[in-house]
């Protein structure tokens, strides 16, 4: 039997909230960063990267209660949530609407602003070095649309992966890596649960559970898994959706979205600990 944790995208908030939620099962006895492969989207690439790593959850929950690690605040605009979402809910053409997403985010992007950029994802994920884990980081080529699964295999730095992995197109800079560019791994699926096939235990941690258009959601990509493949589903409860707020890239309220994660963490934590020891 093998398993999968799977950490979806959702801003510096989402970054935040599943630290404090896996903290919090971490000091109930589930040690969900023992699954067998770790699948990290956008936001959740850089925990999955952490997890890799070996970094201890108290130290990150710790970093992000203080606001230790230097983010920039940011916002995208009603203009671009159309652009990004209307663009891709209604397209025939997925992998047309993500080049396009792409270059938009290109023709907007220099040189200052990507060293910034890559300088804030490096202090997040301090290790250029793929650890010895089956991890597995999503991002979107510019060039094809389509969807790339960085690994160790690749050998790009792991700050890299991750950078490209969180590159939210019309806000942060796309990421160059050997000579192609890559966005956001979260578009259309903001988690991309697909990367857990072949594993016949899952655990989905998100801060958002929809996606972009059909067959998009957390639900319909486990639905695609197979009848057996047994899932569990952890996503943002009413007191942490309140503490996370409206805008997911907004640094400041990182210390009380990892608050609510590890409050959420004791009430969720005996169906996560029943759940995972039958793995």
């Amino acid at each position: 039997m093998a398993s999968a944790l799977v950490l979806g995208g959702g801003g510096v908030t989402g970054i935040a909230w599943e630290t404090g939620l896996l903290f919090g099962l971490e000091q109930a006895g589930v040690q969900l960063r023992t699954a067998d492969r770790l699948v990290g989207t956008s936001a959740g690439s850089t925990v999955a990267a952490q997890l890799a790593a070996g970094t201890s959850l108290e130290r990150l929950f710790d970093a992000q209660r203080r606001g230790t690690v230097g983010e920039r605040a940011a916002k995208l605009s009603a203009g671009g949530i159309l652009r990004l979402v209307g663009g891709l809910a209604f397209a025939r053409d997925r992998p047309k609407a993500i080049r396009k997403l792409g270059q938009a985010s290109l023709e907007h992007t220099d040189r200052a602003d990507a060293e910034a950029r890559r300088a804030i994802i490096a202090e997040r994920v301090p290790v250029a070095e793929w650890p010895d884990r089956d991890l597995r980081i999503a991002a979107n080529d510019v060039l094809t649309g389509e969807l790339h699964a960085f690994t160790a295999a690749d050998g790009v730095p792991l700050t890299d992966a991750v950078g490209a992995s969180c590159a939210v197109p019309l806000v942060w800079p796309p990421v160059e890596i050997d000579g192609r560019y890559y966005i956001d791994g979260g578009l259309p699926y903001s988690a991309n649960v697909q990367l857990a096939a072949g594993c016949d235990t899952v655990v989905v941690i998100a801060p958002l559970t929809g996606g972009i258009g059909v067959g998009t959601s957390v639900a319909a990509q486990l639905k695609a898994l197979g009848p057996g493949v047994r899932s569990l589903v952890l996503s943002p409860d009413r007191d942490a959706k309140r503490a996370m707020g409206r805008n997911s890239l907004d640094p400041a309220a990182r210390e009380a979205s990892a608050l609510a994660g590890h409050r959420q963490a004791e009430r969720v934590a005996a169906e996560a600990l029943a759940f995972w020891e039958r793995e």
